[in-house]
């Protein structure tokens, strides 16, 4: 008898039901490979077979570093069979971060790709480095595992969020957060099995992870597999498999929207139904500009690897939601706005936003408090800022961390990098709070020009009034050729902040900054 997927307490489980479902309906494609649902969850079997081998038991940690793979999902669902913890690593983070990571999340072993056996097998890492190959090696019957039920509320991921200062935190993710998230992102954008979708995002985050690929899979969607991001084989992917779905974050869109621009290359993308961006919210120009070249609307989502899915566009909704709102509550998700007294706020008034989803952390590993307080009486601080409108269409002004005090007004940055991304001669912006002597804060604009565009900061000023409230304004514009980015594709505001405080450095007359004049290569 078929088991209801009501009753699945694994997040194994919840995957055996859909591969008995699609059995022969293709799960996977990576390179010239594909594999059904069937053969997907034996490469799965044989994965958690041999983890067993190598000592992985349950409670017990282990990692996977390296770049896209279609190992990551076999690991992934291995753990979830075996009822051990997965930690998956991005590729790009250095050897210290890795060793902070083994011995934070107390790994038992770390897989690796060729990619980054150099780092893998430092003398500080190789005791716990083992490559990517041992899980290929075939498993004799006698060392079969047989499955045993894990209780719902188990430990399964440890994800470390990507941080510019400090150490990464560590969210702790049970099995019910991820099957809640399933199905509550399946409702959401209507998955069905008739979909495809395309990879891209680092599987050492949960947006390539689970929100990008296993999520799909426990549909019945097929999964197109990349190794790694590229404008022109991300591109290539979705018109060759006639992709319904793509989950990227705004840089990806800014990429593949410049290279087909600079390449003079069309793409067929008439299947896609749902394209998906998060990790920080598309602007209103690049939305547009990306529509009017592709001929489809991205829409923006909001969400956190603490608590999600959140906020964002329901694939049934016959409307887009109106301007500047994110969307509308996801299945499940509930927020409330406090203001600095903590009490709730009324539509359309701005605080900060609290948040219940379908999956939630468990705690932050090795964090008690930190964990205190970021869970208050069953809800998550996001820690950012934004409102209710009276129709339920929920808006993010910014990072509460992010915003800019001038004189005691409050600037949100993303009010003021969409006003500037309205000019033709803009392709992309990042505002940011500095010290000022006289106003405490006041904000700065990095800008980098459209290819071949001719445009000064003086005119970029001019026009922000034109745009904005006169304290809104920044008080300098900086050029760069390109935005520095973080390990999951934002952009790095704190490096920012240490490239303008190199910039004041070379200045003669400091007391000029904060009132128009410009340092040097503005």
């Amino acid at each position: 008898m078929e088991k209801n997927l009501a009753g699945a307490c694994s997040l194994y489980e919840e995957f055996c039901i859909v591969a008995e479902k699609f059995r022969e309906s293709v799960a996977l494609v990576y390179g010239d490979e594909s594999l059904t649902y069937l053969q997907l969850r034996a490469r799965v079997d044989v994965t958690a077979d041999i983890l067993r081998m190598h000592g992985i038991d349950r409670g017990q940690a282990f990692a996977l570093y390296g770049r896209n793979c279609p190992e990551f999902l076999y690991c992934y669902l291995a753990a979830a069979k075996i009822g051990a913890v997965f930690v998956s690593i991005n590729a790009n983070v250095t050897e210290s971060e890795v060793g902070y990571i083994l011995k934070h999340s107390d790994a038992r072993l770390m897989f690796h790709d060729e990619f980054v056996a150099e780092v893998a097998n430092t003398s500080a890492l190789q005791h716990l480095s083992r490559p990517l190959e041992e899980l290929k090696r075939s498993v004799p019957a006698e060392s079969r595992f047989l499955y045993e039920p894990v209780d719902p509320s188990d430990d399964l991921l440890i994800v470390y969020t990507s941080g510019s200062t400090g150490a990464p935190k560590a969210v702790v993710l049970t099995h019910a957060a991820q099957i809640g998230a399933a199905r509550s992102i399946a409702d959401f954008w209507s998955l069905n099995p008739g979909d495809a979708t395309v990879v891209a995002a680092p599987m050492g985050f949960l947006l390539g992870l689970s929100t990008s690929a296993l999520v799909p899979m426990l549909s019945g969607v097929k999964v197109v597999l990349n190794k790694r991001f590229h404008p022109g084989e991300v591109l290539e992917a979705l018109a060759k498999y006639n992709a319904t779905l793509f989950h990227g974050v705004p840089t990806m869109y800014s990429m593949m929207l410049d290279y087909s621009v600079q390449q003079n290359r069309t793409f067929d993308l008439s299947s896609m139904r749902v394209m998906i961006c998060s990790g920080a919210p598309m602007p209103d120009e690049m939305v547009q500009q990306f529509t009017n070249r592709f001929g489809k609307m991205p829409q923006n989502y909001f969400g956190m690897t603490e608590c999600y899915p959140l906020v964002g566009t329901y694939a049934t909704d016959e409307e887009f939601p109106p301007k500047g709102a994110v969307g509308r509550l996801a299945p499940g998700a509930k927020v409330k706005f406090l203001d600095n007294e903590g009490r709730e706020c009324s539509p359309g008034m701005v605080g900060e936003m609290y948040a219940r989803a379908s999956s939630m952390l468990k705690r932050y590993h090795k964090a008690a408090d930190l964990t205190k307080a970021a869970l208050v009486d069953g809800w998550f601080r996001t820690g950012d800022n934004g409102y209710v409108s009276l129709d339920g269409f929920i808006y993010i002004t910014g990072r509460l961390k992010d915003l800019i005090i001038r004189g005691g007004a409050n600037i949100a940055p993303l009010e003021v990098e969409n006003a500037l991304l309205t000019n033709a001669k803009v392709q992309s912006v990042a505002v940011i709070g500095v010290p000022d002597r006289i106003y405490g804060e006041v904000p700065v604009a990095f800008v980098v020009k459209q290819r071949g565009a001719v445009v000064s900061s003086e005119e970029l000023i001019e026009f922000s009034k034109k745009q904005l409230a006169d304290f809104k304004v920044p008080t300098m514009i900086l050029f760069r050729d390109e935005l520095p980015l973080g390990k999951t594709g934002k952009i790095d505001k704190n490096q920012l902040k240490i490239d303008w405080q190199m910039e004041i450095s070379s200045c003669e007359d400091l007391s000029s900054v904060g009132h128009g004049q410009q340092p040097r290569g503005a």
